[in-house]
């Protein structure tokens, strides 16, 4: 594509040396609270006959999708924060910015199927155990997948076009579309819209939808409150926790022309760190099934 960078110079999040440490063993405990989290959440899924409904098999989904999307960012994001000249090659950077784009999308996507799954749930009882079948499930997170690669393609075709000639400077801690096109060396202003109307618009509409769905199901159960349709609530109260911290900052940084602001890295560290972390806690401390689950999965691992 004519470019005659070969890579480029992340600045991180600070360039002093102690708050580059203290930034290091911050993400360090996140991204092994993710890991570790996540990966109870699998094993107890899978391993207990009784978490066997579509919702845990989403959540189970949800939670293999939060390893990928921060593995994608964290090992690169710990080394340079202990390195002194931060660069990734311009490969590195373009695969990481596919990634991120397609578990991101990928988890966006997911998300709006579980608020379906809650509203079907919750709204049509008796029609759940036949709408939300097995089949039905696959086949719907095999559409999350199959739609954040689609949209990830879209986005690294973009970049990829553009030519980078002269300045390699990234003001962030990873590569992202934002960032990384606006030190193209050519006119990009059809090229962001179109990023913009493709990220920002995924993500306005996957976040209306969620809230209308959940504006709907309150609606549907005012007035008859049993303690299933409680229990349903607090699931749901949980999941818009971790959709506001999810969705709000991605339509935040994608739904605009990309002109830089300071504050967009640090915006960026809410759904890359804070949400991913959030998942395992919101979905295990609220859930009495999933902590029962748990702790008869540490009795027969101690026995």
């Amino acid at each position: 594509n004519f470019s005659h960078v070969t890579e480029f110079i992340l600045l991180g999040l600070s360039s002093t040396r102690e708050t580059q440490i203290l930034f290091f063993i911050t993400f360090l405990l996140a991204y092994v609270m993710v890991l570790l989290g996540n990966l109870l959440i699998i094993v107890t899924v899978t391993t207990d006959p009784k978490l066997s409904s579509p919702m845990y098999f989403l959540l189970c989904n949800l939670s293999f999708i939060d390893i990928c999307c921060t593995s994608v960012t964290f090992p690169r994001m710990l080394v340079d924060l202990l390195s002194q000249r931060k660069a990734i090659a311009f490969e590195g950077c373009i695969a990481q910015l596919f990634f991120l784009h397609f578990v991101g999308a990928s988890e966006m996507f997911l998300l709006t199927v579980m608020t379906y799954d809650r509203y079907v749930a919750i709204c049509k009882p008796l029609h759940y155990t036949a709408t939300m079948s097995r089949q039905v499930c696959w086949v719907l997170v095999c559409a999350c997948w199959a739609g954040g690669f689609f949209h990830s393609i879209v986005q690294t075709l973009l970049t990829i076009q553009l030519p980078f000639c002269g300045p390699n400077t990234i003001d962030s801690y990873f590569c992202d579309v934002p960032p990384v096109i606006r030190l193209a060396c050519t006119d990009i202003y059809v090229t962001e819209w179109l990023m913009a109307s493709n990220s920002g618009f995924i993500s306005l509409v996957c976040f209306l939808v969620l809230v209308a769905s959940y504006m709907f199901i309150l609606v549907t159960v005012r007035g008859r409150f049993s303690e299933s349709h409680w229990k349903a609530l607090s699931t749901c109260a949980s999941h818009i926790m971790v959709v506001t911290l999810f969705f709000v900052p991605c339509i935040f940084i994608y739904l605009r022309p990309f002109s830089a602001f300071p504050s967009d890295k640090h915006v960026c560290v809410i759904y890359t760190v804070f949400s991913p972390v959030m998942n395992p806690l919101i979905y295990t401390l609220r859930n009495n099934e999933v902590k029962v689950s748990m702790w008869k999965l540490w009795k027969r691992c101690k026995v």
